[in-house]
């Protein structure tokens, strides 16, 4: 799949790409806009006054990193219209499909944001998050000359067709603003097909197909929903045992588009999953429930129904993440997050790439916030590479290209799986090969149903759900037995405000602080103190914070070694305010 090559178009098929294309002001920005490489200042100037370019607020500065763009919905007209012209320049430069999200995932309800989708499904390419951020934040004025210097950095043909996939979620204001990115795209005389209300692991698969030829799978939903339950159904018709409650999953769907296209999808499961759905649409996004909620607050999401011993699991507000969780029966909460979906699917892999007796190299690529008992389990254990990457899941995408097979995820629970084109190859000639004895020739077979199930683009929380179903079928595991694979070390997040983050500097993956001077002998220091302790810090990439995390063997201990470290970080990093104080 990393392998394959975009669908290279030219303008005439572009032309002839059935998409739909609204009237309005599309056509009088396009008149603008098409003309504005080629025209002065003053005279653009002068045409801007007649169009209805949105203005940008005052004193607005966004950076475009991992998320897109995020902020409250009533800032983001300028900056939408600006990504539709951005994806469409991609879209030129790239001679292929892009795509533009309009979601802002977890954030409360009244925020809103964008993200760019490149051909093959992933994240944008990172020197264009520095266009991004250089286009959304110029001034009225300078918008002229910043595509101009785009055009020519990236040497874009004016020539070359455009055709950009939008995509929106359930929020009030997406509507509009997916109307924004439109109307930019169409100002440089691209094309668009509007997916409407898609999740944004959906929007991503769409992009990736088309731009595959169809050779990844059909760019609908009705396609989506057909790839992944077709060979969740193979994957489990492997397990003819299984009652109605190891079918039955309880669904957080946080109010969102996840909630809406699960919905959707069941009738393609035909009863193989049977689903209780919380929370689909008729409270507040995000608010006290999703996966966010249920990571940071440590329980079960208000409005959902948690029985002793049954699994659940949580998506977010545009379905990318999703932990899962159970109650045991003295009541007491157990969250299996990122770290416990990244074992339980690399152990299943690992233990079917054993029985193909298959030679692929295979990985599990996790950030520093990884919990050390699952780094120990995989590393010891399973004997599996595992490689730590800087926080923000475009790392961490980026080093699984590197393997034949890879895990990914946050602890979040943001994450999938890829396969290298060739490992892929590999497993189709084994699951096609008649002379290979049984054994082996199942575990290719449930390797490549286990291809199908996964969105090999981006985490995608009904893919991921689908797979650990299939996971704990296949092993004839419960929810409590896959929790009992590894024990978590007790850990502690906390946040120190600081004057300024960029005090601190940071290297190995941000486990080690470079800066400021005597920080990292401090918590070498503090570290010491404790057993199976470790800590590290590392600036926040969107505030004057400096985040600290710490783990050791009891609660107690670690949350004596994050006030420490804490202490260290506002005395030699500039804090601001009070003291950190030590949680009760």
């Amino acid at each position: 799949m990393n392998d394959v090559t975009p669908n290279l178009m030219t303008y005439a098929e572009v032309e002839a790409t059935s998409t739909k294309q609204e009237p309005g002001s599309g056509s009088l920005l396009h008149k603008i806009l098409n003309t504005l490489i080629k025209t002065t200042m003053a005279s653009f100037e002068e045409m801007f006054k007649r169009s209805c370019v949105p203005l940008k607020p005052p004193g607005l500065v966004l950076q475009y990193g991992t998320a897109g763009f995020r902020t409250n919905a009533g800032l983001l007209e300028h900056v939408m219209f600006r990504m539709g012209l951005l994806a469409t320049l991609r879209s030129k430069q790239t001679k292929a499909a892009i795509g533009v999200m309009v979601t802002a995932s977890h954030n409360p309800e009244e925020d809103n944001g964008v993200k760019l989708i490149d051909p093959m499904g992933e994240m944008l390419k990172a020197s264009w998050e520095d266009h991004a951020t250089q286009l959304g934040n110029a001034e009225t004025e300078q918008l002229l000359s910043v595509l101009e210097d785009i055009v020519k950095i990236e040497d874009i043909d004016r020539n070359q067709g455009a055709l950009v996939f939008v995509g929106r979620d359930t929020r009030s204001s997406s509507a509009s603003l997916a109307q924004m990115v439109i109307d930019g795209v169409s100002s440089l005389g691209g094309r668009y097909k509007d997916y409407g209300l898609v999740t944004t692991p959906q929007l991503h698969y769409m992009v990736c197909c088309h731009n595959t030829l169809g050779c990844y799978g059909e760019a609908t939903l009705e396609g989506y929903y057909g790839k992944l339950c077709r060979a969740f159904i193979e994957l489990t018709k492997n397990t003819p045992n299984r009652t109605d409650d190891q079918k039955h999953l309880t669904v957080d769907g946080a109010n969102g588009i996840g909630a809406t296209k699960l919905r959707e999808m069941e009738r393609h499961l035909k009863k193989e999953l049977q689903i209780s759905l919380f929370n689909e649409g008729n409270g507040k996004l995000n608010y006290q429930c999703g996966a966010d909620f249920v990571k940071v607050q440590q329980k079960p999401p208000t409005g959902v129904t948690v029985n002793s011993g049954e699994r659940c699991c949580s998506f977010d507000g545009d379905a990318d993440r999703i932990v899962y969780y159970y109650t045991d029966s003295g009541g007491r909460f157990h969250l299996l997050d990122g770290d416990k979906i990244a074992t339980l699917i690399s152990t299943f892999l690992k233990e079917l790439l054993t029985q193909a007796r298959l030679n692929l190299k295979m990985a599990v690529v996790q950030t520093a916030y990884a919990n050390g008992s699952s780094t120990r389990y995989l590393e010891d254990t399973m004997k599996l590479i595992v490689r730590c990457v800087k926080t923000g899941v475009k790392h961490l995408h980026h080093a699984a290209k590197e393997f034949d097979m890879s895990v990914y995820f946050e602890a979040n629970g943001h994450g999938t799986v890829l396969f290298s084109r060739a490992a892929e190859e590999k497993i189709r000639q084994m699951a096609e090969d008649v002379n290979i004895d049984d054994t082996r020739k199942r575990a290719a077979i449930l390797l490549r149903q286990t291809i199908n199930v996964i969105n090999q683009t981006v985490g995608d929380a009904i893919c991921d759900m689908l797979l650990i179903e299939a996971i704990l079928a296949l092993r004839g595991m419960t929810v409590q037995q896959w929790d009992a694979i590894y024990a978590d070390l007790p850990n502690r997040q906390l946040k120190v405000k600081v004057s300024d983050r960029q005090a601190i500097q940071t290297t190995d993956a941000e486990r080690r602080a470079l800066s400021p001077a005597g920080l990292q002998d401090a918590i070498n220091i503090s570290v010491g103190k404790y057993r199976n302790a470790r800590s590290f810090v590392r600036p926040s990439g969107t505030e004057d914070v400096v985040r600290v995390y710490a783990e050791a063997d009891t609660q107690d201990s670690a949350d004596s070694l994050a006030h420490e470290v804490s202490l260290a970080v506002y005395r030699l990093a500039g804090g601001v305010g009070e003291e950190p104080k030590l949680l009760h």
